[in-house]
């Protein structure tokens, strides 16, 4: 990083802090039964007891978004829209831990879905041994299969982890080929974790921020 002196950083961190969240304080709520059933999916990251129930990595404000992906989750049945759900899932040894507690183990408690989505059901279940699913082998099957989906609702967690990375990257493969894709990210129904330096607040705006640079569609939510 180039060093630059603290007070100016500041200074010019806030201003710009302010415009974003103005920015997103503007954003249009977006209606579910305007897009074409048949070309959308609605994806779930990682609403799995880990990350809203128990364990190192739990967190009160991604179990918050539970009754809100429920929702909607139910409203995607009504409409005929596939449901695909993501969920964090690892080996003892994984690698992952070296950046994170352990978490999440293959067949724990806490890589379930949590009970409120499992119950509504309907979606295909793709586990994830890292924090982008897009590269999951699982996840390329049913991108093949659904060729003819152009459209995607993200929603889960956590925003600036594994909801960016995914949803940066899905948009920017149809970008390498040529191909219009809408990719859709409702703010009232991702969420991180506060920790530490980790301000939740700060690190949902900077994220959603940078998905909306990137092509993504930041919409206030989804109705």
């Amino acid at each position: 990083m180039r060093m630059v002196n603290k007070n100016y950083f500041l200074k010019r961190s806030v201003e710009t802090l302010a415009e974003i969240f103005d920015m997103l304080a503007k954003l249009p709520i977006l209606q579910l039964k305007d897009l074409q059933g048949e070309k959308t999916a609605f994806v779930i990251v990682d609403m799995i007891n880990g990350f809203a129930r128990e364990g190192a990595l739990k967190s009160s404000r991604v179990e918050d978004l539970i009754p809100k992906i429920t929702e909607l989750s139910r409203m995607c049945d009504k409409l005929g829209i596939l449901k695909l759900t993501f969920a964090d899932c690892h080996t003892e040894v994984s690698p992952e831990f070296d950046a994170y507690p352990a978490h999440c183990i293959m067949g724990s408690y806490e890589g379930d879905i949590v009970d409120e989505i499992k119950e509504v059901g309907g979606y295909a279940l793709i586990p994830k041994n890292s924090t982008n699913g897009f590269l999951e082998e699982e996840f390329q099957k049913w991108f093949e299969q659904n060729h003819k989906i152009d459209t995607f609702i993200v929603t889960g967690d956590c925003t600036d982890i594994c909801v960016q990375q995914f949803a940066i990257t899905l948009k920017t493969w149809f970008n390498m080929q040529n191909k219009k894709a809408r990719v859709i990210v409702p703010v009232d129904a991702v969420e991180t974790y506060d920790f530490g330096t980790h301000n939740g607040d700060l690190m949902n705006a900077m994220a959603l921020y940078n998905m909306m640079i990137n092509g993504i569609e930041v919409v206030a939510g989804v109705e």
